[in-house]
């Protein structure tokens, strides 16, 4: 992840909801027959800048994914959303999985496939356009994803790092 930590500290106050984005069963082979489980990844978010990821497993599917809900409140990242969109293109990877953002013009909606579209809507995002290479895991499409909208940066974040004025951001 990126140098400027954009973890959120407290979630008692936030009102997030949860988004199952894939349930793998697994079979365990023993002496006295087959033993299923359930492993499943979890987004949860505020639609308003925070997102957060989780993987739960168990041996029923429901309690599965309230492992997942609990461990994604745990690993909360805030992300810049300026009018809907994404503040400029990301691109990012994780494992096989490689993941490019790139803002768009309100009324686009969200162009992304399956995994890297519950994260983006998660987060609030309402125009973007996305493209996902390589693979199509869907834990680390949302990896991937979750990767790159750490590492956006808004102007105002910019011009307080490097200790200059919004205005030179822009006009440099």
């Amino acid at each position: 992840m990126s140098g400027n930590s954009n973890k959120v500290k407290t979630t008692t106050d936030l009102e997030l909801k949860d988004r199952l984005v894939a349930i793998n069963r697994v079979t365990k082979v023993t002496k006295g027959g087959r033993t299923f489980s359930f492993s499943a990844i979890v987004v949860v978010g505020n639609e308003d800048g925070i997102v957060g990821w989780g993987l739960g497993k168990a041996g029923e599917v429901t309690s599965a994914i309230a492992k997942g809900v609990e461990a994604a409140k745990k690993n909360l990242i805030k992300v810049p959303v300026l009018k809907g969109t994404i503040p400029h293109e990301q691109f990012s990877k994780f494992g096989g999985a490689e993941v490019f953002l790139k803002p768009a013009s309100h009324g686009t909606g969200v162009k992304a496939g399956g995994a890297m579209r519950a994260v983006l809507e998660s987060v609030g995002v309402t125009d973007v356009l996305a493209k996902s290479k390589g693979s199509s895991n869907p834990h680390n499409l949302v990896k991937a994803t979750i990767v790159a909208l750490d590492e956006l940066r808004d102007a105002y974040t910019v011009a307080q790092n490097r200790a200059i004025t919004l205005e030179k951001v822009f006009k440099g």
